[in-house]
C-alpha cells in the first residue's frame, strides 16, 4: 500500500478487500455526532442541539 493514500482512501479500502461495508455507516454515524459536538460548544443552537440529548 503506498505511504500518500488518504486516510479516506484507505478507509475504502479496507472495506471493499475485507467486506465490511457494514462498518460504513457506524463511521457516518460517528462523524455526524462529532460535528454536532464540534457546532455545540460554539453557536447560537446550542440550546437546541442540548435538547436533542
Amino acid at each position: 500500500m503506498p505511504q500518500d493514500q488518504s486516510l479516506l482512501k484507505e478507509m475504502l479500502c479496507f472495506l471493499k478487500v475485507r467486506k465490511a461495508w457494514w462498518i460504513a455507516p457506524i463511521m457516518l454515524m460517528l462523524f455526524f455526532i462529532g460535528v454536532l459536538i464540534v457546532f455545540g460548544q460554539s453557536s447560537a443552537i446550542s440550546p437546541f442541539i442540548y435538547a436533542l440529548f
